[in-house]
């Protein structure tokens, strides 16, 4: 019996003290930097591009070289209409697309104006107006008539599209004799693929004119995969598990639509044909889009649809059996 009810001790012990070895990780106290505990992690601060990021930089040198100079475009409300949403994790789609299409349009270097949150303009107007702002050398702010600038263009939209498990692959086996005493093998792995979609339209600030209309999907691809070995060992069992999982983000999908779209929207406004002088910004392989249409002079794009809408409705883009265009390193292509 002393041996029986030792054993089960010693076992209790044990875990007692890694368990106060991990709790003493954190102190109840907090310690001569103020805190708790140090935060794990030192990953830094970096950028985050698309693989559509390097053309719209290009069309923003391409437009400062050749001394042009965009009408002034704004960024309204591009909201989430799939209405997927999670019970504990909320939204499944970010919230946050215009501030990806301003930061898109930035890239690019167009002249923008701030239209999506004015409720700091608006109320340091308001006090201006009723005189509460004082100015350097004078008594109050003086408001003028035609000092806020109108934008030419302005871009709405919408997430309209959130496909889950377009198409699903998977496999499992298990690996072992008859004996129950020999180890056993287990392994398995599972592909999914699921796609966002976007519609952006640019207006017309004066005339309401919609001049130009992008309807883009992207394909997102997860993978899984796991391995498993399980032995009996005398009076040990040995059950030993690893594997992983991972996925294209969503959201940079969404950026990637987003920043696609006014690639080709800005090549529109600056008027270059074809996108040429950019085109080798999208890597060996060229634009998987194929060439973008243009109009340039700022001019509708309503004339210019019917020809731009067969690129954009071609069905064989993004595929790399039929599309040669296609660049293999972006992301969502197979390798």
């Amino acid at each position: 019996m002393t041996r029986s009810v030792s054993s089960p001790l010693r076992s209790l012990a044990a875990l007692s003290l890694c368990g106060l070895t991990l709790a003493g990780c954190v102190s109840p106290t907090a310690t001569s930097s103020g805190n708790y505990a140090r935060p794990i992690g030192n990953a830094p601060v970096t950028a985050n591009p698309t693989p559509y990021s390097a053309a719209l930089v290009c069309l923003a040198n391409y437009a400062r070289y050749q001394n042009i100079r965009g009408p002034r475009v704004a960024v309204g409300r591009i909201l989430d209409y799939t209405g997927k949403s999670d019970f504990e994790g909320g939204r499944q789609v970010t919230q946050g697309a215009s501030l990806m299409a301003i930061s898109a349009f930035a890239k690019s270097g167009a002249r923008l104006v701030e239209r999506f949150d004015t409720s700091v303009s608006e109320l340091e107007l308001k006090y201006a107006n009723n005189r509460l702002i004082g100015e350097d050398g004078q008594d109050f702010r003086r408001i003028l008539a035609g000092q806020v600038p109108g934008s030419d263009f302005y871009l709405i939209g919408g997430i309209t599209e959130l496909n889950y498990n377009i198409r699903s692959v998977g496999a499992d086996t298990f690996i072992g004799d008859r004996d129950p005493t020999n180890g056993k093998g287990i392994a398995n792995g599972k592909l999914y693929v699921m796609n966002v979609g976007l519609d952006l339209r640019l207006i017309d600030t004066k005339t309401l004119e919609v001049v130009d209309v992008i309807s883009y999907q992207k394909q997102i691809i997860g993978r899984e995969i796991g391995l498993g070995y399980f032995q009996f060992l005398d009076n040990i069992t040995l059950d030993l598990g690893v594997g992983g999982r991972s996925q294209e983000p969503i959201q940079l999908a969404v950026r990637s639509v987003i920043e696609r779209a006014v690639v080709e929207m800005m090549s529109n406004i600056y008027g270059v044909p074809g996108a040429s002088a950019c085109q080798g910004a999208f890597g060996p392989g060229g634009d998987p889009m194929g060439p973008i249409g243009t109009t340039g002079a700022f001019v509708p794009r309503s004339d210019a649809t019917a020809a731009g809408a067969a690129p954009r409705a071609n069905p064989n883009a993004w595929s790399t059996n039929q599309d040669r265009n296609i660049a293999s390193a972006l992301r969502g292509t197979r390798q």
